[in-house]
Order: structure tokens, then sequence, then C-alpha cells
């Protein structure tokens, strides 16, 4: 995922909401070419903490206000003494507005503008300010072949305010894309920088808010917010005489012949992430080895949906579908499940069950699909899925009448509300097996001990993702139980058990 260099706010916006903020920062006082120069500041500022030995930029510019900023970099770094070459991609002399006056200040300064031709050698650090955040459709030619040309440049690439051909709305490559090293963004977080394909491309996330008066952006709510340590949901502190019976009692359903894996991890989950008292029904064979593992958990064997009813009604929150499968006996069980009162977490198998129609979700439930499974409960394609993943799991959340959680890097929780949150914690050693049944349990036992269906999703998934982040950072081999202890000391740091 992304590595973060300063701390972030926790609002993420459309572009058409950045825009709108900067039409109101304009509106309040503050000229538009003030703001272009604050933001080349802050550029220029990321720059040279990155490569602070580098004395070499080739700036790209294309036509718009992105091309501004880069003139405006262009002129510091020529002041500073640096060789700098400007290649554009628009008629210099067609520019408007702030981003005349930007082109007009290099000029003044001195600086070489070049027009882009294939072939162009770049050299030093490779400034991209081609396309900015208003992109909407496929890049074309010749930023189509610019593009191309920085990535396979094998230089250092910053970014101005985002990469061009990422969309700032959904995190999607349109068609190409700047891979670059550095990404300084402004005024308020883009959410395409976050989610789908972003984390390839964006690099560091460096913010400036470019001194915005605070009182003028709260006018605008943003469309989701960035779980984070201040913001995150938390349990309650459990008094000295605190007993078992106050915390919940999880029961974990699944795990058909061949993994029982899955099930055993889910409830491993729950019991090391706090719930009162896990249960576990499976197929019987599994249950001797799952009592060698977690002799703390109550294994049931399991032949028949009557043989669940009694453990159902003992449970305070069930834990749907890890290992299910997708036979007689995985189907026999969710229906008992499903019509049960009790608070669910569905997953996994639930989850491609509830897709055929075998069962109907219960209200206010958890669903926790990957962009798979989630393609499949909205009869779409998994592409179509990550394209607007935002949408998607706001479709997922109305269509169930429940919290859904669309993992993936940059996890997505939404509500039937309209709520929306984004986790941009993890890393790419947790793209292994099991992990989504650990989050599954982790999820139940939250709900065990309390927390709403979003709360309990949003805390979750942060504590998954950053357990994740963590082992992570040992490299290849991650496990999904590695990442049970790190949750529960996480946990502990977040919201201690005791006062």
């Amino acid at each position: 995922m992304l590595p973060i260099s300063t701390e972030l706010p926790d609002a993420l916006y459309s572009a058409a909401q950045v825009r709108d903020l900067d039409t109101r920062l304009i509106a309040a006082g503050t000229p538009g070419f003030e703001l272009m120069q604050r933001a080349a500041h802050a550029t220029w500022r990321a720059l040279r903490r990155r490569w602070p030995d580098a004395r070499v930029l080739t700036v790209l510019t294309g036509r718009g206000n992105n091309a501004g900023d880069g003139y405006l970099v262009a002129a510091l770094a020529e002041r500073a003494g640096w060789q700098v070459d400007v290649l554009t991609l628009g008629d210099p002399d067609a520019l408007t507005g702030d981003a005349a006056l930007a082109c007009a200040e290099a000029r003044g300064c001195g600086v070489s503008i070049w027009p882009w031709v294939a072939g162009t050698v770049m050299e030093g650090i490779v400034l991209d300010a081609l396309l900015g955040t208003g992109l909407t459709g496929a890049v074309r030619s010749p930023y189509t072949e610019a593009i191309e040309a920085i990535n396979a440049s094998g230089l250092p690439v910053v970014a101005v305010d985002i990469p061009s051909g990422l969309c700032a709305d959904s995190g999607q490559v349109l068609g190409c894309a700047v891979r670059a090293q550095l990404t300084v963004t402004f005024i308020g977080l883009k959410f395409g920088l976050f989610t789908g394909q972003a984390p390839d491309w964006v690099g560091e996330l460096v913010f400036d808010d470019l001194q915005a008066d605070p009182a003028i952006v709260a006018q605008v709510p943003g469309i989701a917010r960035r779980l984070s340590v201040d913001s995150l949901p938390r349990l309650v502190a459990r008094p000295p005489a605190s007993h078992k019976g106050q915390f919940g009692r999880v029961l974990v359903i699944g795990g058909e012949r061949g993994m029982g894996g899955a099930a055993v991890l889910s409830a491993e989950s729950a019991l090391r992430s706090g719930a009162g008292m896990v249960s576990l029904a499976t197929r019987s064979e599994h249950v001797a080895a799952a009592l060698s593992r977690l002799p703390e958990v109550m294994a049931m064997g399991i032949s028949s949906a009557n043989q669940l009813m009694g453990l159902v009604e003992q449970a305070s929150v069930l834990v749907v579908g890890p290992g299910l499968g997708q036979a007689s006996w995985g189907r026999s069980l969710l229906s008992v499940a499903a019509n049960t009162g009790r608070p669910q977490v569905w997953d996994a198998d639930a989850l491609n069950l509830l897709a055929d129609g075998a069962a109907r979700l219960p209200g206010g439930s958890v669903i926790t699909p990957h962009p798979g499974e989630a393609a499949r409960l909205l009869g779409i394609t998994p592409q179509q899925v990550q394209v607007d993943r935002a949408a998607a799991v706001q479709s997922l959340a109305q269509k169930y009448d429940a919290v859904c959680v669309l993992k993936g890097a940059g996890s997505l929780v939404a509500d039937p509300t309209g709520s929306l949150a984004l986790c941009d914690r993890g890393h790419p050693a947790m793209a292994t097996a099991g992990l989504g049944d650990v989050l599954a349990g982790l999820i139940g036992a939250l709900l065990a001990q309390g927390l709403p269906p979003f709360e309990a999703a949003c805390l979750g998934v942060w504590l998954h993702a950053s357990a994740g982040q963590i082992e992570g950072q040992k490299g290849r081999g991650l496990a999904a139980s590695d990442l049970i202890p790190a949750i529960r000391q996480l946990l502990e740091e977040q919201t201690p058990c005791l006062k």
C-alpha cells in the first residue's frame, strides 16, 4: 500500500469537490495564482526532501492548471541553480489565466521550454505536470506516448497532484498512467489516490492543504473518510468484575470436508479478538484438529441443520461462510443461520450462495466480499467492480441492507445510509489465502463486544490491515494466522482492556 510520509487528514474528496474547494478559496479572497504558487512550493519542498542531492529537473507540461504548477516548479529549480528543461505537449502561447502567468514566470527566469517529441531525452528528476485531476476518459495521443516515455526512462518521477492518467475518483488507470515515486497533492485528498490501482502508481504520498482556511474546507464534507488511529471506533474498557457472558458468544459456521482450516482460522481470530466465548460448528472430521489447536473453542461436529439450531440459539453473533462449501451441507446450515435474528458476518461461500439466491441475508448483517464475490452479488464483472469500487460497495450495502466491506487495495466499508470509509493500510505480502477468514472472525468478535455493525467493520478492517502491514515487513511467506497475535496487540494499544 501507500507509504505515508506525513500525517494525512481523514476526509476524502472527489475531483469535483476539490475543484469546488479551490473555487471557494478564491472567492474568499485567495487569488488562484497564489494557490498555484503555494502548490509549486509544496512540490519543490517535497522533491528536495526526497532527492536532496539532485540538481537536474525535466518538467513535462500539458495545457491546464496542472501545467501551471509545473512551470512554477521549473522556475523555482532554475532560481536554485538547477539544470532545468520543460518539455511541453501544449502550445505555451495558448495557455490562459493562471497557467499563462506561471509560464511567463518560468520564461522570465530563463527556463528552457521545448516541445515534446518522441525520443526527447529526459534527465534528472522528471516532474509530471501533464493532465491533473480533470481527466475522465482514456488518455489520448500524444499524452499516451509521453507517459510511456516517462515510465520507460528509469528516472525518478514526481507527480503534481495526481499521476497523469490515474482517475482521481476511482483510482483506475485510464488507458495508461505515470508511475510516480512521489505524488504531491493539494487542498483535499482525492479518493482515487487510495484505492483501485492507485497503490501501484502513486508512490509516496505527500499532502499540502495550501494554507486553506479550515472553515471553508469544512463547508465541503467529502465523499468518504480515511480510517486513522484518531478516528477509529473504540471498545469500552472492561470493569474489574467483568465475566465472559458480557462479551458475547460467537458461533462460526463452516468447514466443509477439505476446508476445515478456514473455519478454525475464523474461530481463533474471534477468540483472540476478545469475544467472551467462541463455538465452532463444522464437519465432524475437523473437530479433533480444531480442539487440538483451540481447546478454548467449543467445537461441535454437525451433520444436519437440525443439530445446528440449538447452537444458534445460544450464540449472540454468527460468522457464516469460511470453508462452508456450496453443497447441500453448507446450504442447509446457511438456511438455519439466515432465519435467525442474530447479528451476522457472511463471507466466502455464504456470499456465493447468497448470489445464487440460495439464502436471504438477515437485516443488519455485515458482508465481506472480495471483488470477485462482489461481482457475483451485483451481477456484473470483477472489472466493473474495480472500475468504481465506491459505487460497487455502496450498491451492495443498499441492495442487501447490510454493512459491506469490499476487500482489496484500499478496502472500503459502506452502510445502507451512504456512509463510506476507506482503509489505506496493508502490505503486498497479504496476498495469501485465509486472511478473509481472519477478518470475518475479527468483525464477529467486535460485534459480540457491542460495537454497531458499521463501527465493527471499520475497526476490524483497520486492525486487520494494520496487522498485515506490520507482519508484511518480514517479507513473503505471510500466513493468515500470523496476523492474529498482531491484531490482539493492536487492539489493546488502540482500546485498552482496562482504563
